[in-house]
């Protein structure tokens, strides 16, 4: 594989990210306290279940294509661009691991206004570095290509 098809694969799991994590921010959690205590568990449960897949796929192509980046830079693409968007990967990762995480397994015990408020804030920080990558990853792919 050379960096221009890692670029590339940096590129579209970075961008399938960025809009799942606005859809997600804004649209799914924001409707997550209004599903009721009696059915809650459940929907919790199968949030995990479904998103899983959708999420985690993407997020190790990402990761593991950020990290090629950082090996195979295509021309275009700066050595220092690879290290901060492969940096900003992980801090998502961490974030979803110490922040995100933990709040869905409180809330997989019931509803909880803390764990469901502490969910949504705490997903900007995802939100947010998923939208500094995806434009950081547009502007050396439009630098890239009228290069």
């Amino acid at each position: 594989m050379n960096g221009n098809t890692v670029f590339l694969v940096n590129l579209l799991a970075t961008w399938y990210m960025v809009g799942l994590i606005w859809m997600v921010q804004i649209v799914h959690y924001n409707l997550m306290d209004r599903v009721g205590p009696e059915q809650f568990v459940r929907y919790e449960t199968d949030h995990g279940r479904l998103i899983t897949p959708i999420v985690a796929i993407p997020m190790l192509v990402e990761i593991l294509s950020a990290a090629g980046l950082v090996l195979l830079s295509p021309a275009g693409f700066p050595r220092w661009a690879a290290w901060i968007g492969l940096a900003l990967v992980v801090a998502i990762w961490m974030s979803t691991a110490f922040l995100q995480i933990p709040y869905h397994n409180q809330l997989l015990k019931g509803f909880s206004d803390a764990a469901y408020r502490g969910l949504v804030g705490t997903n900007w920080i995802r939100t947010i570095l998923w939208t500094v990558r995806g434009l950081m990853m547009g502007w050396f792919a439009r630098t890239m290509l009228s290069g």
